[in-house]
């Protein structure tokens, strides 16, 4: 079975540290997206305006469709975007975003004291997090007659699918989401299921 399963958190969660005198705001939160995960980015320095700085880093998606990006937003290179990103990592997570936010206190912390206080915080807030096992979904839409309504639903039930729309008309038409490792052997039971009166069409696009 091709690997479709993920971690991710399940809510937002918020965690703040101090490090000689410098105040540390960590916030992670789910993202399924870029604008998901630029949104919460600007919304941090929208509530916290007076910070010195807004660190980040966040990852999307699976395997070859993973999609990550790190900023240290006027820290020394390397001593924040990129520790907060190696705690994604460290915890096994994606589809997420986390943003530090730093208020200075006056002592210069150097360029390890920065890495290991925004490593630091990054990792006491997922910790702090709740993590939850997702799995990558795939988009199917299901045309049928009325009365294959019956094992077309216990299919769909048995595979935990998602139906998203329902439309009545000469024929029955469900979108459904399907999980991607799933999706090849679920289309073949409700093939045989319905002796192929079934018309089952596939989208290109994953979510």
């Amino acid at each position: 079975m091709e690997t479709d399963t993920f971690w991710t958190l399940k809510e937002p969660a918020s965690v703040e540290t101090r490090v000689k005198g410098s105040r540390f705001i960590g916030y992670a939160a789910p993202a399924g997206s870029d604008l998901q995960a630029k949104t919460v980015i600007e919304n941090t320095g929208r509530k916290f305006h007076d910070a010195t700085h807004h660190c980040y880093a966040y990852q999307l998606g699976l395997g070859d469709s993973t999609v990550f990006r790190y900023n240290d937003a006027g820290e020394p290179a390397g001593t924040a975007g990129k520790p907060i990103y190696e705690c994604i990592r460290k915890h096994d997570l994606t589809d997420v975003v986390c943003v530090v936010t730093r208020y200075f206190g006056g002592t210069k912390l150097g360029t390890g004291g920065l890495a290991r206080a925004y490593s630091g915080c990054a990792d006491a807030v997922f910790k702090a997090g709740i993590r939850i096992q997702k799995y990558l979904t795939l988009p199917l839409i299901l045309v049928f007659a009325y009365a294959h309504t019956g094992p077309v639903m216990t299919i769909i039930d048995r595979y935990h699918a998602d139906i998203t729309g329902t439309f009545y008309g000469p024929e029955t038409k469900l979108e459904i989401q399907v999980r991607r490792s799933l999706k090849d052997i679920m289309k073949k039971e409700l093939i045989n299921q319905t002796a192929g009166k079934i018309d089952i069409q596939s989208r290109d696009r994953e979510q």
